[in-house]
């Protein structure tokens, strides 16, 4: 009876233990995302790799969710679909205030010194200056996601410092063309005279061949200011591990095939802090993005 009950307590035991060390051994997908501020296509195909260089720097099964907007990036990382984002600076300042804990641990080498292009149609008869363009009142600009840094916030920022007034007020008409490259396709196309965009995409789009200079220029070039960045939550460590944030930061730190890093596009990464960002929290709130958060 005792040797009968003794290996029942035994069976129960092994019963209660392997589930938990299997879950230890084998805890659920670390996932990331990143904005989606060029073609989602190319994004997805360039960000795969990213993957498996992170699953094999992490020892831990890493995949890459593709998002259709800059607020369901938010979203995402907020709801803990994923854990860790490649953000804009608003984006990122959005998530760290939505997930209190959440930790900006790194940014591209010259992200804390950031611009952004105006461009023109050429029949605008504007020209390239190093002043602000005050000839392009009056005309039609797009911006690109309505909570992208380098598409709206930053450029609005300098609108409304230049004319005193909300870009609404500025222009004939104001869209939002969603990414970078479609500010680039619309302004190039015609569809709107001025537009604003990330200087990092104009270089990428004008080394595939899709920029037309003989029907779209730089007219100015804004004064620099921080952005990207990657953010992860502070909880991470209670899933995958103590020490495991700071092993995503320095995989990231580590990342410098040419391959991957044409995924963002980045010569590599440095590390960063929340404080970097604060500028970006002082200019919402002036433009009023961040009244209500």
């Amino acid at each position: 009876m005792l040797k009968r009950l003794t290996v029942s307590i035994l069976s129960l035991i092994i019963l209660c233990v392997v589930p938990f060390v299997s879950s230890q051994e084998n805890p659920k997908p670390f996932v990331f995302t990143a904005i989606p501020d060029q073609d989602p296509e190319r994004l997805q195909k360039r960000f795969g790799k990213v993957a498996q260089y992170l699953s094999d720097a992490l020892g831990v099964e890493v995949t890459y969710l593709p998002v259709k907007s800059y607020s369901d990036t938010v979203k995402a990382f907020k709801n803990n679909k994923v854990q860790l984002a490649w953000f804009g600076g608003f984006t990122g300042v959005q998530a760290r205030i939505a997930e209190p804990g959440a930790k900006a641990i790194a940014q591209g080498e010259g992200d804390q010194n950031f611009t952004s292009y105006f461009i023109a149609n050429k029949s605008t008869g504007l020209t390239p200056s190093k002043e602000f363009p005050r000839g392009i009142e009056g005309m039609t600009f797009t911006f690109g996601s309505e909570h992208s840094t380098s598409g709206r916030l930053m450029p609005e920022y300098f609108i409304r410092k230049a004319f005193g007034k909300p870009p609404a007020e500025v222009f004939s008409r104001v869209g939002f063309g969603g990414d970078h490259s479609n500010t680039l396709d619309l302004v190039q196309s015609g569809k709107y005279q001025v537009g604003a965009l990330n200087h990092k995409v104009w270089e990428n789009e004008k080394k595939a061949g899709k920029v037309d200079e003989s029907k779209v220029q730089v007219i100015w070039k804004t004064p620099g200011y921080p952005d990207y960045n990657w953010t992860i939550r502070g909880d991470v460590d209670e899933t995958w591990g103590n020490g495991f944030l700071d092993k995503v930061q320095q995989a990231i730190l580590n990342m410098r095939d040419p391959k991957l890093l044409a995924a963002f596009p980045r010569k590599g990464f440095i590390k960063a802090d929340n404080s970097m960002y604060q500028p970006i929290v002082e200019t919402a709130h002036e433009i009023g993005l961040l009244n209500n958060e």
